[in-house]
């Protein structure tokens, strides 16, 4: 599962590595609508995969797979990549916070307007081109982050007020790269 501002198309080289080696690979891309509604729809199509699966994601994607994969007896490994790992009751803007370079973050965040069928809105947050690639993929090329600011999938800011309703990684076997908690 991809992170906030990012989509599927993050995971390309590792979807073609593993493909290349024989894996079935599925990346949806998450609706980053909010915690809850994020990982129920994981979980909705965890539902439709025939066997043994192992979950990857990364940043905000961490958790959404830590939620989604609370019970499901499919789910035989957690990989977080600099993930959010929350544990049960745990506030995922808090957590965000926890940690050294991510208020770097809020202040290049813009926040645009979104009107939901059912009459009720939110915000959703984009990063500021100008900053995408200081605060988001430093490592990587001027121009490939230029296009990754323009096609970058924002997050509903509610999704940062969720608190984690489930932790899988404390019954599931999990593995951590990168910074932040190390999963169980």
């Amino acid at each position: 599962m991809h992170g906030a501002f990012a989509d599927a198309s993050s995971w390309n080289d590792v979807v073609e590595r593993l493909q290349r080696d024989g894996y079935p690979v599925i990346a949806p891309a998450t609706p980053s609508r909010g915690l809850a509604e994020d990982s129920t729809y994981v979980a909705s199509v965890l539902a439709s995969v025939k066997g043994p699966v192992i979950l990857v994601g990364h940043s905000y994607g961490g958790a959404v797979i830590s939620q989604a994969a609370a019970g499901d007896s499919q789910v035989k490994a957690l990989v977080y990549i600099a993930a959010l790992v929350p544990d049960k009751g745990e506030n995922l803007g808090a957590l965000a916070n926890k940690y050294p370079g991510t208020n770097e973050l809020a202040p290049s965040l813009r926040p645009v307007p979104f009107s939901n069928s059912d009459g009720t809105g939110g915000s959703d947050l984009y990063v500021d081109p100008t900053h995408f690639r200081a605060v988001f993929a430093a490592d990587l090329s001027a121009s490939q982050t230029a296009l990754m600011a323009a096609e970058q999938r924002p997050i509903a800011a509610a999704a940062f007020a969720a608190s984690a309703t489930a932790a899988a990684w404390h019954t599931i076997p999990s593995w951590a790269l990168g910074p932040g908690r190390q999963a169980g």
